[in-house]
Formats: C-alpha cells, sequence, structure tokens
C-alpha cells in the first residue's frame, strides 16, 4: 500500500511542475528581461509553445487522480478544454490565414484566436490548480472527490 501511495506522490509532484512550466516560464522571462534590460516583453504564445510539457504534466496528473480517487474532474476537464481550444483556435489560424500571413491581425476572427489562446491557458492554469489541490491531498491524507 505505501508503494503506490509513493508513486502517486511522486506523480503528482511531476506532473504539477510540468503543467505549471509553460503558465510560469514566461511570467519568469518578462521579469528577468525587465530587470536587467528595463523592458517588459512577455509572450503570450509561450503556453502553447510549450504545450508538450503541459501535456505531459497533464497525463501524470491524470495517472495520479486515478490512482488516488482524487481531484479527476480538475484535470479531465481542463486536459478537454485545453486541447480544443489549442487545436481549434491553431485550425481556424490555419483556415483564416492568420497563421502564414496571409490575412492581417485585426477583426473579429483574430479576437477569436486569441480568446482561444487564453481559454487554452486557463484551462492549463485549471489543470494545473487540479494538481496543486490533489498534492494537498495527498500530503495531508484526506482525499477529496472534487
Amino acid at each position: 500500500m505505501e508503494q503506490k501511495n509513493i508513486l502517486t506522490k511522486v506523480l503528482a509532484i511531476a506532473g504539477t511542475v510540468l503543467v505549471w512550466f509553460p503558465i510560469v516560464a514566461p511570467i519568469l522571462l518578462s521579469a528577468i528581461m525587465f530587470v536587467t534590460r528595463g523592458r517588459f516583453l512577455f509572450d503570450y504564445l509561450m503556453p502553447a509553445e510549450l504545450f508538450l510539457f503541459a501535456l505531459v504534466g497533464s497525463g501524470l496528473l491524470l495517472w495520479a487522480t486515478l490512482r488516488a480517487h482524487s481531484r479527476a474532474k480538475f484535470v479531465i476537464w481542463g486536459i478537454g478544454i485545453a486541447v480544443f481550444m489549442l487545436l481549434g483556435g491553431q485550425w481556424l489560424a490555419v483556415v483564416t490565414g492568420l497563421a502564414s500571413g496571409e490575412t492581417e491581425p485585426v477583426g473579429w476572427i483574430w479576437g477569436v484566436v486569441i480568446a482561444s489562446l487564453v481559454t487554452y491557458t486557463l484551462a492549463i492554469i485549471l489543470v494545473g490548480t487540479g494538481g496543486a489541490l490533489l498534492l494537498k491531498d495527498l500530503f495531508k491524507g484526506k482525499p477529496s472527490t472534487a
């Protein structure tokens, strides 16, 4: 029983770190650039560019939540929304010509693509929050059903 608990904790820690990496990296890099160069530069596309970290972390968190029977809704809904919004936004950008530069980044289509990126980022934050809550449950020893 203790061996299962240790594996679940390792999966939850690794998954949570990997999921939060695409969110924390652009913030940290922006702060470093601001301190060193005096200019605020923020790459809002970085969470989408680092999707593989979020995907691997989400998989680890999903495995951990299924083992712990805790916080699965956060992770499952977050993964589903994140994948749908990222792929849907990319598909729309390619179909409309925004991805290739044929279409100027203005208007409602540009707004929809940006909204899909924002929703994707919020979904990754949801998964990361589920991971943090799972860690809290695992280390307190009281799993929740949420």
